[in-house]
């Protein structure tokens, strides 16, 4: 039994390493500056577990911690994460009830390590429907690391693309035609009007759980992003998977219309 055990520790260690040694090859390369994650799979982990579906979100908290760290530690400047969409509000209220309490747990327990680790909250979506202890916890966040100038942390949260792009046509049609704004109408004063208005667009986008499709996030933004899927549940994805996704990235042409 105990060699069994010197065995597996091994094995962790060796992983460990390779892990970071996978880590300072990437850092020879071009990082994505901007990275966003779509974390799909976690009612389907509990169920597989034969768990409540709350318990899946649960856990994949606990994984946006150290993607996180790791996002941090290559030097990506923007981490966006897809925590919750305007259609999601069509869960089970027990659900919804539970991923609204989530913030507040997560930031309520990471809030110092994310400050020590000189990582910038922002929040893209409308607020103005997030229940008050939410965005209490969130205006929290936002407010005692606004002047850290590492890795922004940007969750989505009720966020919805065409919404977005509603939003952001109607505030610039409307400065527009009152005066406010001189310049001709172009994408580049378009995307000023949008939630992520001041970042750069998305240089990678990841989603977990196996599904295809973008699902209505950053439609505007990820014109030119690359996409990196896989079947892995996002309880499930780990650094090593990550750093993965980062090393194909950087295996990759992106030539924007060009040759």
């Amino acid at each position: 039994m105990f060699k069994k055990f010197q065995r597996w520790k091994k094995d962790q260690s060796d992983a460990v390493r390779n892990l970071s040694e996978k880590k300072r090859e990437l850092l020879k390369s071009e990082i994505p500056d901007h990275v966003a994650i779509i974390m799909d799979g976690n009612g389907r982990w509990a169920q597989k577990r034969a768990l409540p579906r709350i318990m899946g979100h649960h856990e994949g908290m606990k994984v946006v911690r150290h993607i996180t760290k790791t996002a941090n530690e290559l030097g990506i400047k923007v981490l966006t994460l897809y925590a919750f969409s305007t259609e999601n509000w069509k869960r089970p209220k027990p659900e919804v009830e539970f991923l609204m309490k989530l913030p507040v747990e997560f930031l309520g327990t990471f809030l110092p390590e994310l400050i020590e680790e000189n990582v910038q909250v922002r929040i893209m979506g409308d607020a103005t429907a997030l229940p008050p202890h939410t965005l209490k916890a969130v205006n929290q966040a936002i407010d005692d690391t606004k002047h850290n100038t590492g890795l922004i942390l940007n969750f989505a949260l009720n966020y919805g693309s065409r919404y977005e792009m509603m939003e952001a046509m109607k505030a610039m049609m409307k400065d527009h035609q009152e005066g406010r704004v001189k310049e001709p109408l172009s994408e580049e004063l378009f995307s000023t009007y949008l939630m992520s208005g001041g970042l750069p667009d998305p240089d990678l986008l990841i989603r977990t759980s196996g599904e295809l499709r973008v699902s209505n996030f950053m439609l505007w933004q990820l014109a030119y992003t690359e996409f990196w899927f896989t079947d892995v549940l996002w309880p499930d994805f780990t650094d090593a998977l990550f750093v993965q996704a980062v090393e194909d990235y950087q295996n990759r042409g992106r030539r924007f219309g060009g040759v």
